[in-house]
């Protein structure tokens, strides 16, 4: 069985929140994959049964993080967006959801089939 795919955004997600993420961009990136560990095994309410597949894009300063159980991390070569339209191209056929308020990117993932949350969907304020 193809588990359901959560994409998140980690640039994106992490600067909905002004918590001084500016000051250590790697260490903010790493408390959210923390985070998003509850979610590979229960999914996230109200949007996505799990057990899921959930895979963190990071780029820039937070690129070496490293991942955990039930959280994949992607270090962008390039721009984070295009590493997360890749990742939704390559799961055609299944389920996916991508966590992130960037409109542009929410346009580029849907021409391929992806649906789309924003950052609190994993971050409640």
């Amino acid at each position: 069985m193809t588990l359901p795919l959560l994409v998140v955004d980690a640039a994106n997600v992490v600067g909905s929140v002004p918590d001084g993420w500016w000051r250590d961009r790697r260490g903010a990136a790493e408390r959210l994959r923390d985070g998003l560990v509850r979610y590979a095994a229960d999914g996230v309410p109200g949007l996505l049964p799990g057990p899921l597949d959930v895979v963190l894009v990071v780029e820039g300063r937070a690129r070496g993080v490293a991942p955990v159980d039930g959280v994949r991390v992607v270090a962008a070569p390039g721009e984070g967006d295009d590493a997360v339209v890749a990742l939704v191209r390559a799961a055609a056929g299944r389920r996916c959801v991508v966590v992130t308020a960037d409109r542009e990117l929410r346009r580029r993932v849907g021409e391929h089939g992806a649906e789309c949350a924003g950052p609190r969907a994993v971050r409640p304020a």
